[in-house]
């Protein structure tokens, strides 16, 4: 599920970058490379999409190394 995660949290970074080209320099790197709203483009929007819901929906499970309950220190 992690390796999940990581590619939906790489499409959603990449999806931001292109969001940030495009409101910035009003250059759209999607459809300069597969057209303005082809089938390429749309699955590449769908992707994006997708992935920003995985990211949401997925929780970030890093490994613990330590016995967080035996804590005193509160």
């Amino acid at each position: 599920m992690q390796i999940l995660r990581t590619i939906a949290f790489a499409l959603v970074i990449t999806g931001a970058l292109v969001w940030g080209i495009v409101g910035f320099f009003g250059y759209n790197i999607v459809s300069a490379i597969f057209g303005d709203m082809t089938l390429m483009s749309r699955i590449v929007y769908s992707l994006v999409g997708l992935s920003a819901i995985a990211v949401l929906a997925i929780p970030n499970q890093e490994e613990c190394y330590c016995n967080c309950s035996d804590r005193t220190d509160y």
